[in-house]
């Protein structure tokens, strides 16, 4: 395996899939490894070009390679499907995947540190927040208006529920106690 130059990497959640070729594009390396023998095998290998798939871990992935001395790139995977040359498993996307990486037109995505990441969990877990609210309010509205309380002061207190403190709100014979949370944008630094 000292001859490996590109390696198509397909993670997963417990096993990944590792395509390794050589320098002549001749498959020196097949072979599926446990999440916990991923660092291990990549300590053993000289430092060679690794190609992932831009996905849920891959950011972590790629740091964890690259402090090992490896170069790493993220591809998008709608750019890495036209590669897959059969059906689709992780043997066959890992080889796609250590193919695209190798093309001179492919598009790659950075690395987002930790940092970056968080930032974006905030801004992820608020949107949700807010979503989940207008969805919790339109859900109430519907049911009022089922029982026909469709007044325009039952939809004002709805709306306004959410900018006080936890309280209660009786409309007709609903009782909802709201909590108060922020729906302030977070600041991540910039």
């Amino acid at each position: 395996m000292q001859a490996v130059t590109t390696i198509g990497l397909d993670i997963a959640k417990s096993v990944f899939q590792i395509h390794g070729v050589d320098a002549a594009g001749h498959v020196v390396v097949r072979r599926k490894l446990k999440r916990r023998y991923v660092v291990p095998f990549f300590q053993k290998l000289p430092p060679c070009l690794i190609g992932i798939e831009a996905c849920a871990s891959s950011h972590h992935w790629s740091r964890e390679l690259k402090a090992l001395g490896h170069t790493v790139r993220l591809m998008p995977p709608a750019y890495v499907k036209p590669y897959v040359k059969r059906q689709k498993n992780d043997a066959a996307d890992a080889e796609a995947i250590c193919e695209a990486v190798t093309r001179a037109n492919m598009r790659f995505v950075a690395t987002k540190t930790l940092e970056q990441q968080s930032c974006l969990m905030l801004h992820r877990t608020r949107h949700l927040f807010i979503r989940q609210q207008t969805a919790v309010i339109n859900a109430i509205r519907a049911h009022l208006a089922n029982s026909g309380s469709s007044h325009r002061s039952d939809a004002m207190v709805l709306n306004n529920c959410s900018k006080r403190s936890p309280t209660q709100v009786t409309i007709g014979c609903l009782r909802l106690r709201v909590p108060a949370f922020s729906l302030s944008a977070p600041s991540c630094g910039r």
